[in-house]
């Protein structure tokens, strides 16, 4: 099939451009948010085509994968017409939990029967008030980086983009507290001058923003990945973690506690626990890469690329007919 979407989460469209089908990417001269085109960051295959939205409109399109609200207007336009959900079949990709009046947050497909909503993990259908519009749940899948887990460092990972402005969200205020236990290396955008800016030393909280190979090796090099944050999907980076073999220690909210069995790590709605687990891991490495063993058993099962594709593969066949 050539199916249409944008370019909105890298990591997550990795594994979904790993199908057998043709994926037809908008991309705009300025590569802003609605023309991104091909990641320059991931290894994507060929069969991912950059095409302007001015050639659209004669391009053969069997299905249209939205992720925001915005995108159904955006392809009626460029596809001349041809509605996503009415003259062509869709899907709406929702990445995120629900924001705002939780668990009463409506989502914006709420009053749309003509595609299918498909969440990425059950907590988000379960707290989306989805209305009454078809729901599907696909849950995530990778792109195995291999079992690099080294542990070298007795230091704690932790992966998130702009923590300073996410506070809260993301369980920025819990890392001076984890940084109590051991060295953490923090690991996104927007983290530059996290240190200082949480008071903390530097030895305690260094950070870099590297690419994602990058990435990986040096998460490998932590004796463990830590996962300070209260409400969001399941995070990639955790799952990616597991694959490479870490031992996790994680807030118990949204769907971490379905992601992260009880051998594979810690998981504790009391942050001193996750602290004291932390510093476990850092004074015990054969604990740690025990745990890390069993946590890249737990992703490969639950979260592998061929699994993923497999229930895509059955979603859209469905969507089709």
């Amino acid at each position: 099939m050539n199916i249409l979407l944008w370019h909105v989460h890298g990591s997550w469209t990795t594994a979904f451009v790993q199908g057998p089908h043709t994926y037809l990417v908008p991309v705009l001269p300025d590569r802003g948010p609605d023309g991104r085109g091909r990641a320059l960051t991931y290894h994507w295959p060929d069969s991912v085509v950059e095409v302007e939205p001015e050639r659209l409109r004669d391009t053969p399109v069997d299905l249209v994968v939205l992720q925001r609200p915005h995108e159904a207007e955006l392809a009626t336009r460029w596809l001349g017409g041809r509605r996503p959900g009415r003259e062509v079949p869709a899907v709406y990709v929702e990445h995120n939990a629900p924001v705002g009046d939780v668990p009463d947050t409506r989502h914006p497909c709420a009053d749309r029967d003509d595609l299918t909503l498909v969440h990425v993990t059950h907590f988000n259908r379960l707290f989306w008030d989805n209305g009454r519009a078809p729901t599907a749940v696909v849950e995530h899948g990778v792109v195995d980086p291999g079992h690099r887990w080294t542990g070298e460092l007795p230091r704690a990972a932790v992966v998130v983009n702009e923590p300073l402005r996410r506070g809260r969200t993301t369980g920025t205020d819990l890392l001076p507290g984890l940084a109590a236990s051991l060295g953490l290396d923090v690991f996104g955008m927007g983290t530059e001058n996290l240190a200082a800016e949480l008071g903390l030393a530097p030895e305690r909280c260094r950070s870099w923003d590297l690419p994602q190979e990058e990435l990986h090796d040096a998460m490998a090099r932590r004796r463990l990945y830590a996962h300070p944050v209260r409400w969001t999907s399941l995070g990639l980076s955790l799952i990616e973690a597991m694959h490479l073999g870490m031992p996790v220690v994680a807030l118990a909210t949204t769907e971490v506690v379905e992601a992260v069995p009880a051998e594979a790590g810690v998981v504790s709605t009391r942050p001193e626990v996750l602290a004291g687990a932390a510093a476990h891991y850092a004074r015990e490495p054969e604990a740690a890469r025990t745990a890390g063993r069993a946590a890249r058993q737990a992703a490969l099962r639950r979260y592998g690329l061929k699994r993923f594709l497999a229930d895509w593969e059955r979603l859209l066949e469905e969507v089709i007919r």
